[in-house]
């Protein structure tokens, strides 16, 4: 940016992401967490919404009339892009948490198909537990409800498990370096009818909302699993009480619906369900993965070139 230009200004969640931007020329880094209004606001040509705790984006974005882009810090976007003023660009974090919900995801089918919940139990009983023989992710068939970044990061993590995998899109394509071929959504009810694990992680949207159903849930063989690191709506979350409380179908679920799950709520109580709090990006991976993708969005920004995730 030639000295002529005023300097772009730029707000970040913390102090951490400042330090590491602090190189970036021809920039005026903030820091703004937005939980109280900011008085230089009005200035702003990008935000960078915090993480992990809620933020009325309308509220505080109030007389930003300089805004230019709203850059978030998940993949998912649904309940932000409504809070985003008219004519300001709203970009997703896609590919900043492929790794940790990867990860989550194997480690949550591991953990119920295992019975390692039980042995927590019993750890804190003092109880050496008698052995049985546990269900396997090896030699486990998976379906793989969404095949796009998350999704092939985690069928690039399962393949050293030993499973048949089965990966589902939006539409049928040809495959990859991981699966022979991406099946369409129309054969879901086919394809769940052979599942011994079904992992979850397509975006939450009007034709998903409620789509792994009564229905589709009694097509599951006994015994299954059903793993949701996606958004809780996805799911009927009655049909899954209903099918989990009699033992026939297991599930572990990074996300609920409500959400955050109100704790009379039957989901907690019921057999064979492992609940993780919405987690699955927050890991330690998340952050330099983040930072580098803000500075990529600033520096596009800066020097009129084209913006990354752009999601509106």
């Amino acid at each position: 940016m030639s000295s002529g230009h005023a300097p772009l200004v730029v707000s970040v969640p913390d102090e951490e992401y400042a330090a590491q931007l602090a190189d970036l020329d021809g920039v005026d880094t903030l820091v703004w967490d937005m939980r109280e209004p900011h008085p230089r606001v009005a200035e702003l040509d990008l935000v960078v919404r915090p993480y992990l705790h809620p933020v009325d984006l309308a509220a505080r974005l109030q007389g930003a009339d300089s805004l230019k882009v709203v850059q978030i810090q998940s993949a998912g976007y649904e309940d932000v892009l409504p809070q985003v003023p008219a004519g300001v660009t709203l970009c997703n974090a896609a590919g900043v948490h492929d790794a940790s919900t990867a990860e989550l995801a194997v480690g949550l089918a591991i953990a119920a198909l295992r019975g390692i919940p039980e042995f927590v139990r019993h750890q804190d009983e003092h109880v050496w537990q008698d052995w049985s023989y546990r269900r396997s992710l090896a030699d486990s068939r998976v379906v793989l409800l969404g095949y796009g970044q998350i999704g092939r990061a985690i069928a690039s993590r399962l393949r050293p498990f030993e499973v048949s995998l089965t990966a589902v899109a939006s539409r049928p394509r040809p495959g990859d370096d991981l699966v022979d071929w991406v099946h369409g959504i129309e054969e879901l009810p086919d394809l769940v009818g052979q599942a011994d694990v079904l992992i979850i992680i397509v975006p939450l949207t009007p034709t998903t909302r409620g789509l792994v159903n009564a229905d589709l849930l009694a097509r599951m063989p006994d015994g299954a699993l059903v793993v949701n690191v996606a958004r809780g709506g996805i799911v009927d979350t009655d049909a899954l009480v209903a099918a989990c409380e009699t033992g026939r179908l297991q599930a572990a679920l990074d996300v609920t619906d409500p959400e955050p799950l109100p704790a009379d709520h039957p989901l907690w109580a019921t057999p064979g369900v492992l609940i993780t709090p919405h987690v699955g990006g927050a890991t330690r991976a998340m952050r330099p993965r983040s930072i580098a993708l803000v500075r990529h969005q600033i520096e596009a920004l800066r020097d009129g070139r084209p913006l990354a995730n752009v999601v509106s």
